[in-house]
């Protein structure tokens, strides 16, 4: 039989040429292409091939609607950004920077799954059995039903599978296993595809839930094909600087629960220890009483979190003003000071400007301008928003404040922590929907919020 014709595969995105090329296409990555052979596969594999639904097709009225509970793996947390617990024969897919507390973050799920569900397998291509059962020693993991499996072949580890018939599967990491069907290295594209193809497989047919630890690029994206993040029925991420004790695990994919969930974790001695109220936690800290500081109250997935917006304004002394956005987007902060310039009154225009949100939180959501507008305006003017004023709202290019989603979940979680004055967008005012104590002040423009807050 003739040997099949290698294929040139970009290590960046996974896209795949007949010949060698200096640039990407698709991602524009520069010698980002390795030669991969293709694997060989015989004329009568087709029939062995796995397939999840029996190869058959179904009338869509005679499937059966099969509501799976859901597995608690003990860490609150946790649980909540997967939507309640592990769904049976989901595959979910952990990434984050090294070192920042995801291996510990899996131990201490797998200690406590093990000793209220079932025996759990923890394998491991990084970390020898001894390296992980002194960090269980650290964590206190007890005398529970798990197995560890220092290995990196993935067919030995569904044979291992099959012997142990454990409740629930951990793979860290993904690029460090490699299956025998390919011949290519370790962590590289194909590599990568296949194992977590076969590991899919693996959890659908045997109904195993499944985690995978995902390496991240130094652009914060997981490493490896794009394809990866759509073989998996969850993906989550592992933020957190090192200079922060506290991590964030948001979910950007989810198939059995919201996206954009976020889980609050509190790095201490003994392992990572849940947060249940994260914005007491992000306010510990706040000052009172000093210009350049509001209260945003924005909303991840289902959760609303109460964070401090800081901003400083200072005179330019060389060339061109500044602008500085920590945990902001950058090109939002622009749009924002030019809003103020126009509609306002506020010239920023020969003034440094550098915002950030306190704790190293990242916020992407509209509903954050209103904060970032008052707390500019605050530093400008040098007048202090009141201590007990949250404010969140969008702003428009015509000066105009809109309305956000969610605003009574926002408005309740501000005065369960003390707030009494709530500025928000006068589309949000419903009297009914006031909590006690909590005046809410509705506003339409940027100058009326201004002269609400100063």
């Amino acid at each position: 039989m003739k040997p099949p014709k290698p294929i040139y595969s970009c290590q960046q995105c996974g896209a795949q040429s007949p010949k060698w090329l200096g640039r990407c296409p698709e991602c524009g990555a520069w010698n980002s292409f390795v030669e991969e052979a293709a694997p060989r596969v015989a004329p009568d594999a087709r029939g062995a091939a796995p397939v999840l639904g029996g190869g058959q097709a179904h009338r869509y009225a005679d499937v059966d609607t099969v509501i799976a509970e859901r597995l608690g793996t003990g860490v609150s947390e946790f649980d909540r950004v997967l939507g309640g617990g592990l769904v049976p024969g989901s595959l979910v897919l952990l990434g984050g920077e090294p070192g920042i507390g995801k291996s510990t973050l899996l131990l201490q799920a797998a200690a406590h799954f093990a000793s209220s569900v079932g025996p759990v397998l923890y394998c491991s291509g990084e970390e020898s059995e001894h390296q992980i059962k002194l960090r269980g020693e650290r964590l206190g993991v007890g005398r529970v039903p798990l197995y560890l499996l220092a290995e990196t072949c993935v067919e030995r580890l569904q044979d291992e599978v099959a012997r142990l018939k454990p409740a629930l599967l951990i793979v860290d990491s993904i690029q460090t296993v490699f299956s025998l069907k390919l011949p290519s290295a370790p962590g590289s594209v194909g590599q990568v595809r296949q194992a977590a193809t076969d590991l899919l497989f693996g959890a659908k047919g045997r109904n195993l839930p499944t985690i995978l630890v995902g390496h991240v690029t130094k652009d914060g994206s997981l490493a490896g094909p794009k394809v990866l993040e759509h073989v998996v029925d969850t993906v989550l991420y592992f933020e957190g600087g090192q200079q922060h004790a506290h991590r964030v695990v948001r979910a950007v994919k989810n198939r059995f629960g919201a996206a954009n969930e976020l889980g609050v974790f509190e790095m201490t001695g003994a392992g990572l220890r849940p947060v249940a109220n994260p914005s007491a936690l992000f306010l510990a800290e706040r000052p009172k009483n000093v210009p350049g500081s509001s209260v945003l109250c924005t909303v991840e997935g289902s959760r609303p979190i109460l964070v401090e917006v800081q901003a400083l304004v200072g005179t330019a002394t060389f060339g061109n003003a500044r602008r500085t956005a920590s945990g902001l987007d950058h090109n939002r902060l622009a749009l924002l000071l030019a809003v103020l310039d126009k509609r306002a009154g506020l010239n920023l225009s020969t003034d440094d400007v550098y915002v950030n949100v306190a704790g190293g939180v990242t916020i992407d959501e509209p509903a954050a301008d209103l904060a970032v507008v008052a707390a500019v305006a605050s530093s400008l003017r040098n007048r202090a928003i009141a201590s007990d004023v949250v404010v969140f709202g969008e702003v428009g290019l015509a000066g105009e404040v809109r309305a956000t989603a969610q605003a009574p979940l926002r408005v309740r979680e501000a005065a369960q922590l003390g707030f009494t004055r709530c500025v928000l967008p006068d589309g949000n005012v419903p009297p009914a929907e006031a909590p006690p104590g909590v005046q809410l002040v509705g506003v339409r423009t940027v100058g009326e919020a201004l002269d609400a807050l100063m």
